[in-house]
């Protein structure tokens, strides 16, 4: 992969550019896949430079699950979810913040993994400005704050996370941190399955110090 580096802006020479990660990389399974995207990249392409980081907490909602979208069936809404793994599904939650979701199994069957948290790594003076925040560790801890930080919205809704464009994941060659497993956060169905993954010790995660042992 090539990407220019007028692209990086911020970006100096001690910073690794991630590879996008091929479709085949990523496990056809709900749960393992949100697994495997701890540790891994989530790039954001601006008009003003590259902004992102690494991936630090996950939740899975996987098939038939009451909790996830997907579970009454496709609709205009969450059809994105229905795609082959690895594209986006964004919606707005309360009317307030976008979620981003990728999506996780076949083509046809319904089922996503939420992107919770990542530790912001380069462009950080943009999801400042985004933000309307200084504070590094509260830029991208949440899923709301996450898409404000890289101005994710419904336009992005279905695009491919695995080839180039606005919003991609990626792999910068390092191994994952330990990764921690508990309840999903804010849910009032299925709630005690243990879908929700983090990097133990991270402070970019988001949830109750209970969640994050």
């Amino acid at each position: 992969m090539c990407i220019a580096s007028s692209v990086w802006g911020e970006i100096n020479g001690t910073v690794a550019r991630p590879r996008i990660l091929d479709r085949a990389e990523l496990p056809v399974d709900t749960a393992l896949l949100a697994r495997f995207l701890v540790g891994k990249m989530l790039v954001r392409t601006l008009a003003e430079g590259v902004a992102g980081g690494r991936i630090v907490e996950t939740e899975a909602y996987g098939v038939g699950d009451p909790a996830g979208h997907a579970y009454r069936g496709m609709t205009p809404r969450n059809r994105a979810l229905f795609l082959e793994r690895g594209h986006a599904y964004v919606y707005l939650a309360y009317g307030a913040s976008f979620m981003l979701n990728v999506s996780s199994e076949i083509s046809g069957v319904g089922a996503g993994v939420l992107i919770r948290a990542i530790e912001p790594t380069y462009g950080i003076g943009i999801m400042e400005r985004n933000r309307g925040a200084d504070r590094v560790r509260d830029l991208t801890r949440g899923p709301g704050r996450l898409s404000a930080a890289l101005e994710i919205n419904r336009q992005l809704d279905g695009i491919d996370l695995c080839r180039t464009g606005p919003l991609w994941l990626g792999s910068d060659g390092q191994a994952s941190d330990e990764i921690g497993q508990s309840e999903r956060i804010g849910i009032t169905r299925a709630v005690d399955r243990l879908l929700r993954f983090y990097v133990r010790g991270s402070r970019f995660v988001s949830g109750p110090q209970a969640l994050n042992r």
